[in-house]
């Protein structure tokens, strides 16, 4: 009896560091991981062809696009980049906003699944491709990931911004004049995974913290709104796991 308990348990603990469920297959996962990747990837590419276009239009040469995607892989710091390189910007500044900006992946890196991933060059890679639509998708299902399903998904993931870029660039040459509002796409696509990340009441209550630490932010500190906003946002959620918490132990009393 004992025996049989420590192996199940000892395969409850394989599955939750990320082997294979039963009946998978490494091949199975890597689909399943490019399927889960459809819906935002929907969004990416056409941001990647707006990111294309918009290289092309500040007269940057073509391999800026390909090239920040592979170099970087940030869809808003390489909007950002895009204009900043346009204007001769300081390196200072451009090594400073690259900070500010990227600084919220710090607190991806608590909840994202890295730990399933074990091959040090995958691992680096998984680590590399840390982005936001990758970490949506893996908070909107927790506890179901493995390497071959995780790393097929952000693979997918840079493919589809790589691709659209090229696809922005060779468009760029017929598109005559100049399209403005291109660097609002991104926005857009933050918008749309907000949205889809709060379907369920139980999120709510962290929206309302976030739009109250940006509000705060935006009066208190506008010029590094989003640095203070995602610090007064993260002391917000440990308040209120702390909080939670007591009262549970309070319950159970």
């Amino acid at each position: 009896m004992i025996a049989d308990m420590t192996n199940v348990s000892i395969e409850a603990v394989r599955r939750s560091e990320g082997e294979l469920p039963e009946g998978a297959t490494p091949r199975s996962e890597i689909a399943t991981g490019i399927r889960l990747s459809f819906a935002a990837g929907l969004g990416m590419f056409p941001i990647g062809i707006a990111f294309g276009v918009l290289v092309m239009q500040t007269g940057l040469p073509w391999w800026t696009a390909p090239g920040l995607s592979i170099a970087i892989f940030g869809g808003s710091v390489e909007l950002l980049l895009v204009g900043l390189m346009a204007a001769a910007t300081p390196l200072a500044t451009i090594a400073l906003t690259i900070l500010l900006v990227n600084f919220r992946h710090v607190f991806y890196a608590f909840s994202f699944p890295l730990r399933v991933v074990r091959h040090p060059l995958a691992r680096f890679y998984s680590v590399y491709a840390l982005i936001d639509e990758a970490y949506a998708v893996t908070a909107a299902s927790p506890g179901t990931w493995n390497r071959y399903r995780l790393i097929a998904m952000q693979a997918a993931f840079h493919s589809y911004w790589v691709g659209g870029g090229l696809v922005g660039v060779a468009l760029a040459s017929f598109i005559p004049g100049t399209i403005e509002g291109l660097e609002f796409a991104l926005c857009a696509l933050f918008i749309t995974l907000t949205l889809d990340a709060c379907r369920s009441r139980k999120q709510v209550p962290s929206l309302v913290l976030a739009g109250l630490s940006l509000g705060v932010s935006l009066v208190m500190v506008p010029d590094d709104a989003l640095f203070a906003a995602m610090l007064g946002f993260v002391a917000l959620l440990i308040a209120r796991h702390l909080l939670g918490a007591r009262r549970r132990a309070g319950a159970q009393r």
